[in-house]
């Protein structure tokens, strides 16, 4: 299985990487992982509804430029589906066993997705109805992934 997790923002805290550098090593024994980091664009403090719409669309843009067109494209949404960590790992089973055997997480910027990145989703995936800062994301997602393989397999982790 190919998991493809597409992030707009650059990690900068040392804990952070430190944390997907775990999870990537732990998760190459299950998948073939490739994380692909969108530059945020740069956007001023008190911006209106029409540059935040903006800066979305040219986030979008690069965000669907790093998507292929035959890969199963989750976005991570306040909004989306809440799923149990078992759940999850149904999902991504089910999705495998339907020869959806390549999936994208999109994690967008810190004022969410373009339509475009929207309508281009297949699922879109709510961990809480809190908000999280994108950086950290990626470690909680790549946790829950590694997690689904555990889970699938049968393996001890998941308690």
């Amino acid at each position: 299985m190919n998991i493809n997790v597409v992030a707009v923002g650059k990690i900068k805290e040392k804990y952070l990487k430190l944390g997907i550098e775990e999870f990537s090593k732990r998760l190459s024994k299950y998948c073939k992982l490739s994380v692909n980091e969108i530059p945020d664009e740069k956007a001023p403090e008190n911006m209106s509804e029409k540059q935040a719409q903006m800066v979305r669309d040219k986030e979008g843009e690069k965000i669907l430029s790093a998507v292929k067109d035959s890969s199963y494209v989750i976005t991570l949404e306040i909004g989306g589906n809440m799923l149990s960590s078992e759940e999850l790992a149904d999902k991504l089973e089910n999705l495998a066993v339907t020869g959806k055997s390549d999936i994208t997480f999109i994690i967008g910027g810190s004022i969410g997705l373009s339509k475009d990145v929207l309508e281009r989703s297949n699922y879109a995936l709510s961990f809480s109805k809190m908000t999280f800062p994108h950086q950290l994301m990626r470690v909680i997602l790549l946790e829950q992934v590694y997690r689904s393989f555990r889970i699938n397999k049968g393996e001890p982790y998941h308690k």
